[in-house]
């Protein structure tokens, strides 16, 4: 049997970048303490095995050592050193494909004569949150007494989506890599990334987030669509990050999402803070996080006070129930954005784009799931 002769220390880089713990992986290889020592080689199929085990591409394996790999596009996360050192094989995967995705609807709007979006790169970091807050308000529609209608502040949040998405942007929010529900993907390490474009902007959710923090995400991106700036991030409400622009995008998000002056005139400081910050979750349809915030931003309660609460709020969160998966189709959709779901599935049955491209982009691989998508998007009868 022919053995294929590879450096250990590239055995071992493989398994320490995927963040594999050993044990796991010795299950499958039980050599792989001798491979990493160089005391016997892996044949090819078990290469190419390990390879796939641990999210690398098996020419990596072959080189002399380590390649230096970093995020693609800006980083402006502020915690877990680690990953900004090491970005995990599932992040860069994942970027990779949106910019894959990007790529592609980009190309079928050009082909349909379709010109830049205005807003895109539109706003001046000058010219003040407020402003800004305000124009992204209006361009998507999001109106905060229709809001305050809807039953509960999930199904604001799933509104939201909807309106951005309708705008022309192509919001995916996605826990896993593609539909490999092994491969979760760690807030700790990042809660979303924009990838702003002119004519195919782009936004990421990790869909690992709570709810609560995903919201925030999405008003938080689409600042980052606003000013033209594609970014990685892992901010949330309560942070207050030194970059510049990553504060900035936060006191946006924060404004978008609840009107200083609103608030001001509905927060009613003689109330118990916890009723208080529910009372107003359910007013303005969004996550008690997000009211904490902003009433540390109105200089309701302290700093020490906010972290507090912050924390212990975050914390109960946490431990609700979480839904069931729902319709895989509708959950598919929003995975990939209905938008570009609809596009590369018309696309396809046009002729225009290849079974197996969809198929890739879309992260599956039988025509029943495709033909099934379709149907739940209204695009095939």
């Amino acid at each position: 049997m022919i053995r294929v002769d590879v450096n250990p220390e590239m055995m071992r880089w493989a398994r320490e970048r995927a963040m594999i713990i050993p044990a796991e992986l010795v299950k499958r290889f039980p050599k792989l303490k001798e491979w990493e020592q160089g005391e016997s080689h892996p044949t090819l199929k078990q290469l190419e095995n390990y390879a796939k085990a641990v999210h690398a591409p098996i020419c990596f394996l072959f080189l002399r050592e380590p390649p230096v790999e970093q995020v693609p596009i800006p980083d402006f996360r502020t915690t877990n050193r680690e990953y900004h050192e090491r970005p995990s094989p599932d992040l860069l995967d994942t970027i990779y494909m949106c910019q894959q995705r990007q790529e592609w609807y980009r190309d079928y709007l050009r082909a349909l004569g379709e010109t830049a979006i205005p807003f895109v790169g539109s706003a001046d970091m000058q010219a003040g949150v407020e402003i800004t807050a305000a124009d992204i308000r209006k361009a998507l529609g999001f109106d905060i007494e229709e809001r305050r209608k809807m039953p509960t502040w999930t199904d604001a949040l799933r509104h939201f989506i909807e309106q951005a998405d309708g705008l022309g942007i192509l919001v995916m929010c996605n826990g896993v890599v593609l539909n490999n529900n092994r491969r979760k993907l760690n807030p700790e390490e990042f809660r979303g990334f924009a990838l702003a474009d002119d004519l195919a902007p782009l936004i990421f959710i990790n869909g690992q987030d709570t709810k609560a923090a995903q919201m925030f995400t999405l008003a938080h991106e689409l600042a980052h669509i606003w000013i033209g700036q594609s970014a990685i991030s892992d901010s949330q409400a309560f942070s207050l990050p030194d970059h510049e622009v990553e504060r900035w995008c936060n006191r946006v998000a924060a404004e978008l999402l609840i009107p200083r002056n609103v608030l001001e005139g509905k927060y009613q400081s003689r109330n118990n803070l916890q009723e208080e910050i529910m009372r107003l979750a359910r007013y303005f349809k969004v996550s008690t996080l997000v009211i904490l915030r902003r009433v540390f931003d109105i200089k309701a309660i302290t700093k020490q006070q906010f972290e507090i609460e912050y924390q212990a709020e975050y914390e109960r969160l946490l431990k609700l129930p979480k839904g069931s998966g729902g319709d895989f189709y509708l959950t598919q959709a929003a995975r990939v954005s209905k938008r570009f779901a609809k596009a590369i599935v018309i696309s396809t049955l046009e002729g225009q784009t290849l079974h197996r491209d969809a198929f890739r982009l879309l992260g599956f691989t039988k025509l029943a799931t495709f033909r099934e998508l379709g149907h739940s998007l209204g695009v095939i009868p």
